[in-house]
């Protein structure tokens, strides 16, 4: 019996295009089930050879090559694709052309064309073009598409420039070279809210996001937070858009959060539509980073995009660490590393710590679909971002306007990318590439010696096997250190320490007394860290650390030391509470901050704290430990909190910017605190009854369920 296990793909067997393609024209007829695609490719020989080109569920109506149809018994189609034997192929450029049917309706995949709510809507990365249509769908080839919908929808859309059409056909030209992943059509009943945005060059761009009738008023911020992306990417990359009008279509029935085709970016309709009353300040935060993130794709992506798959991490890396730097630049940068981080040791960490663990570039694959991953998004970006802190501002902003210009309508690998850093810097990178080589998550364990008026600080990194590999090489590691003075001043400059070897000692001379360590200030590097700290230390961190990521992090891993023993052994006494209420006071403190910093580590959390311990999690006993360390953080700030509480009310309307949503954030801290102490329940109730929007209602039920006071909140 045949195994129905697909073929392994491999980074190894890559082999570049056998044939290139300059133009694609396609003339849609939209039908339910029987939607008819004419294609004609002009096609260009490379090495020659077989003409293969992919296909998946479609039925060949005909084919021709320069006019001349094929015999159906003399092309071969099965299952993945129709190939053209190599002596029916000319060796010149020639027009090849297709026709076929599709059935958009029955299509439940939700990959190529498909139909949900009466709409036609497609997603073609990575590999769903090849169910529209015969075509070489790699991301390699790349070429400007022309196209022509026909049919009875109001809206007919895709890629690129309208450019007219007669009666119930509408065309459109895109004369940037994309791959076909990049393609879009959306066609049904839609309405648009419109904008525009002048570029720096003075050029006017017409925005347009279209939505279901009725859905208009929902708008406005996603349009907003589009404008200020567009800005921000000529200021900070000095990238400006291309075309005459930028389009976003929000549609429910959507396989994934977004998708960055070229001018038309399809969008779940989650991460466009909000309001104060259906959306939260976190809806309204993922909204405006997932718009940026799709539009940054324009440049990191579009038009310079990846060579194959394996090199994914390429433009998803790359566009993540961009649109953390836009929400870091918009809101509170701290707040938002401190998120990223978190998200990556939940998610990437976890990874690369189980049986699937890989490196950012993968090497190979079975399923295309489940390279969409945590190490190849997340820790690609962190990668990014340890060029960035090796390199400079400066010097990374030069590699990148070196990165645009080379390689403008090319797809690229992981070695162009890093040729650029060298020939920027005159370095060589390859030990850094291992980053992109190496899975698991490195551990970096420090010892410190002080003596005289000098600190020796003994680092080493160890890196744990893991699937295929085994005996890696050490890798640059970048730690931005700090030095504090028991004063709380920093004792020396900041220091970026590098590590690139297995062991290594750095020395750091004319220092009054020792120091307090802060070492991989703003998670500098994507490592486990293993250091002798103390309880002190760490409460001297929380009060002082000019870094508020390793300040949020001193705080965190005191609560989470004292939440793991009091899930072992009940009460435990701590200098904890009144850090945290000197930090919670501090009002020369970002308030989204402080909220952050609030929040105790969750029970999910705790528990794997125990069981890397060696000891088994009961939930119980950490459900009653949060609770127990919650409400003596209220007792030890019992006087302040009313007026923290009252400080933090926003007035007039509703709004989702950053300062109003981070005071918000902070009353909902003092809240959840006050609702622990009696009678704070009766504020928490007030605020449900008089909220105008749902972050500061959801603050207060939320706070209300968990002190099990909310049985008289909504009204029945």
């Amino acid at each position: 019996m045949k195994s129905s296990t697909p073929p392994t793909v491999k980074l190894t067997d890559y082999q570049p295009p056998a044939y290139d393609i300059d133009t694609v024209d396609l003339r849609f007829t939209l039908h339910p089930t029987a939607t008819r695609v004419v294609t004609t490719l002009r096609v260009v020989p490379a090495r020659g050879g077989d003409f293969r080109l992919n296909g998946r569920k479609l039925k060949l109506v005909r084919a021709s090559i320069d006019g001349t149809n094929l015999p159906a018994d003399q092309l071969i189609q099965d299952a993945e694709g129709l190939t053209v034997p190599s002596d029916l192929v000319p060796s010149a450029p020639f027009t090849w052309e297709t026709e076929v049917e599709i059935d958009p309706q029955g299509n439940t995949a939700l990959e190529g064309l498909y139909m949900s709510n009466g709409m036609y809507c497609t997603q073609c990365e990575a590999e769903g073009f090849r169910k529209i249509t015969f075509f070489p769908d790699r991301p390699d080839i790349m070429a400007t598409f022309t196209v022509a919908i026909t049919g009875d929808a109001p809206v007919k859309l895709s890629n690129g420039n309208p450019t007219g059409g007669a009666g119930d056909t509408v065309t459109w030209h895109d004369p940037w070279p994309k791959p076909s992943y990049l393609f879009a059509l959306v066609a049904g009943d839609l309405v648009a809210y419109e904008d525009s945005f002048e570029t720096g060059s003075g050029r006017d761009v017409t925005l347009q996001i279209w939505v279901r009738p009725g859905d208009e008023g929902k708008c406005t911020y996603a349009m907003d937070a589009l404008k200020r992306s567009m800005r921000w990417d000529e200021d900070a990359y000095g990238r400006e858009y291309d075309l005459d009008l930028f389009m976003i279509v929000a549609v429910d029935d959507f396989n994934m959060g977004a998708m960055e085709n070229k001018g038309l970016n399809i969008f779940n309709s989650k991460y466009v539509l909000v309001s104060p009353e259906t959306a939260t300040d976190r809806d309204y935060e993922l909204v405006e980073g997932i718009i940026a993130h799709e539009y940054f794709h324009n440049w990191t992506g579009n038009r310079i995009t990846c060579r194959d798959w394996f090199q994914l991490c390429l433009k998803e890396g790359l566009t993540v660490f961009r649109d953390q730097q836009f929400s870091a630049d918009a809101r509170s940068a701290a707040v938002k590393r401190i998120d990223d981080v978190g998200q990556l040791r939940a998610r990437q960490f976890r990874e690369d710590a189980g049986p699937l663990a890989h490196p950012v570039r993968p090497q190979e694959y079975i399923e295309i679909n489940n390279f969409y991953t945590a190490t190849v998004y997340e820790k690609g970006a962190e990668v990014i971002g340890m060029l960035h802190t090796l390199l400079g501002s400066d010097t990374y902003r030069g590699a990148l306007d070196l990165y645009f210009d080379r390689h403008d309508g090319q797809a690229c690998t992981i070695e162009d990318w890093i040729k650029v850093f060298e020939d920027t810097t005159g370095s060589d990178l390859g030990q850094f590439a291992l980053w992109y080589h190496q899975a698991g998550t490195p551990r970096v364990t420090v010892t410190a010696e002080f003596g005289g008026d000098n600190l020796r600080l003994h680092m080493r990194q160890d890196l744990p096997d893991t699937p295929g590999q085994t005996d890696k090489k050490p890798q640059v590691i970048p730690l931005r250190t700090g030095f504090l003075a028991p004063d709380g001043s920093e004792a020396a400059p900041e220091e970026l320490l590098i590590l690139t070897e297995e062991s290594q000692t750095f020395v750091i001379e004319a220092l009054d007394d020792e120091p307090v360590l802060s070492i991989n200030r703003g998670f500098s590097a994507p490592v486990i860290l293993t250091q002798d700290q103390s309880a002190a230390d760490r409460v001297f961190l929380l009060a002082h650390d000019s870094d508020p990521f390793n300040r949020w992090e001193a705080g965190r891993n005191l609560a989470l030391d004292l939440l793991t023993q009091m899930a072992q052994c009940g009460a435990a006494g701590s200098d904890f509470p009144g850090a945290m209420a000197r930090v919670v006071g501090d009002d020369t403190l970002d308030p989204a901050f402080r909220a952050l910093v609030l929040a105790l580590p969750s029970e999910d959390a705790v528990a794997q704290a125990l069981h890397d311990r060696g000891v088994a999690p009961d939930p119980t006993a950490i459900h009653g430990a949060r609770r127990a360390l919650h409400k003596a953080l209220a007792e030890e700030m019992t006087a302040d909190l009313p007026a923290l509480y009252r400080a933090m009310a926003v007035a007039g309307p509703y709004t989702p910017d950053a300062t109003a949503a981070g005071k918000r954030a902070l009353r909902g801290a003092a809240l959840a605190l006050l609702t622990r102490l009696e009678p704070g329940a009766d504020t928490a109730r007030a605020q449900f009854a008089a909220a105008d929007n749902m972050t500061e209602q959801m603050s207060a039920l939320t706070t209300l369920i968990a002190n099990g006071a909310a049985e008289d909140a909504v009204p029945a």
